[in-house]
């Protein structure tokens, strides 16, 4: 199948690579010229495991391709993605303009019978306003498809989420749609992945109501975590019990400095957003928002109540990323914290496995070291931001020796409180 993919930004690169590797022609489109000339040099513009090699396979075998040229990918493809950003307005809502001005292009192109999937996390209703400016749009009348087709793609898993999913839902109008979704689809019902075809407004929902619950647990371990402080408790005891719940499951009871990312912080605000427009108040989902908003300011807190007056004091960073295995910057919880910490009058160096160079564009006064120890070196106190795999297991005695004070604070609570004191540190995670 002919597949042509608006947009290769995260999930435009990511599902069209896939898409490829499932054996389909695949032609990406960006308006960005640079980020094409990279692409088609080998270069990939985002850090996700194994993207690069894949899409250097899938283009050496003919399956992918990348192009400024809108108008050929259109005319060639029978399912078009539209992939681009909806990035939040001011009151939190998505910002359709760059969906519907690829509409009007595709309106523009259209030479035959195509069916349209919106891939972009858009507000309900988003589909039928494609298909709204798509008919206004068209030199003359050819009949076509919408669909939804949200993505649940973590970043750092990208690649497995989309290869072995929990699930696909594609929201659908007509059978010719549907029946076009099933077959490019169809490597997956070989692995008898649930496949969910609904209407098109219920697909729209799912991803953000998938996204609000996935953050509310996150708000909710936190909270958790900060009763624990208070009466004593563990929260990795608490979670544990929690979890083993099926009707709860274990994933996301993580306590930490919050959540960030693309998605997260964007959906949540977005949702609250819907409500608002058809005049219903998120009540839930407005005091996840509000706890992880504090919830960073409380770790900033919990730094200055360990090390004290942060004035001319130095503080090592481990970590910088919203989460490991990405070099994603988007409302990462390490740029208010480092913000809040440089306000208070401290000197700041940091490092990250991969994402310094993106770090560089939102924090750009602060040291970045080549390796964990050199972060280590002569600081008042460590904190761990992120929780990298390479953080987990290291030379602690070296660490000690390194530090001008030894004292760590664990955000991300990767050691054990009572290891830590044995070695001599002054130790200070969350919710233990």
């Amino acid at each position: 199948m002919n597949i042509c993919m608006i947009g290769t930004g995260y999930v435009g690169l990511v599902t069209g690579t896939c898409f490829a590797d499932f054996g389909n022609y695949v032609t990406c489109v960006d308006i960005d010229e640079e980020k094409i000339k990279k692409l088609n040099q080998g270069i990939v513009p985002i850090y996700e495991p194994g993207l690069d090699v894949l899409i250097s396979k899938n283009v050496k075998e003919g399956r992918l391709k990348f192009t400024t040229d809108l108008k050929s990918a259109v005319e060639d493809a029978l399912v078009i993605f539209i992939a681009v950003g909806t990035p939040p307005k001011q009151d939190g809502s998505a910002d359709m303009r760059f969906v519907e001005a690829v509409a009007r292009d595709i309106a523009k192109y259209m030479n035959g019978y195509k069916v349209i999937v919106n891939k972009s996390t858009v507000p309900v209703g988003a589909a039928q306003r494609i298909k709204q400016i798509i008919k206004e749009n068209q030199p003359r009348p050819i009949h076509f498809s919408v669909a939804s087709n949200p993505e649940f793609l973590r970043e750092g898993s990208a690649i497995e989420d989309f290869m072995r999913p929990n699930r696909v839902v594609i929201g659908t109008e007509d059978s010719e749609a549907q029946a076009i979704m099933k077959d490019l689809y169809s490597p997956l019902y070989l692995i008898e992945t649930p496949i969910v075809f609904t209407d098109l407004a219920s697909a729209e929902l799912t991803k953000y109501a998938a996204n609000a619950f996935l953050a509310t647990k996150i708000s909710f371990i936190n909270e958790i975590a900060r009763i624990c402080e208070r009466v004593g408790a563990d929260v990795h005891d608490v979670a544990k019990g929690m979890g083993l719940d099926n009707r709860i499951g274990n994933k996301f009871l993580h306590p930490g400095p919050g959540y960030g990312g693309s998605c997260f912080p964007k959906d949540t605000r977005a949702l609250i957003a819907i409500g608002e427009q058809f005049d219903y108040k998120f009540r839930i989902v407005d005091a996840v928002v509000k706890v992880n908003d504090e919830q960073r300011l409380l770790m900033l807190k919990k730094i200055k109540n360990t090390v004290g007056d942060l004035k001319d004091k130095t503080i090592g960073i481990l970590g910088l990323s919203f989460k490991p295995n990405t070099d994603d910057m988007r409302e990462a919880p390490s740029i208010d914290i480092i913000r809040g910490l440089q306000k208070e009058g401290a000197r700041v160096k940091a490092f990250d496995p991969v994402a310094m160079e993106e770090a560089r564009k939102h924090l750009p006064d602060v040291e970045y070291v080549k390796d964990t120890y050199e972060a280590a070196k002569d600081v008042d106190a460590l904190v761990f931001i992120t929780e990298w795999n390479q953080f987990r297991s290291l030379d602690l005695d070296k660490l000690k020796a390194l530090m001008k004070a030894p004292v760590v604070i664990d955000l991300r609570n990767i050691y054990e409180p009572e290891k830590m004191k044995e070695k001599g540190f002054t130790y200070v995670c969350v919710g233990r």
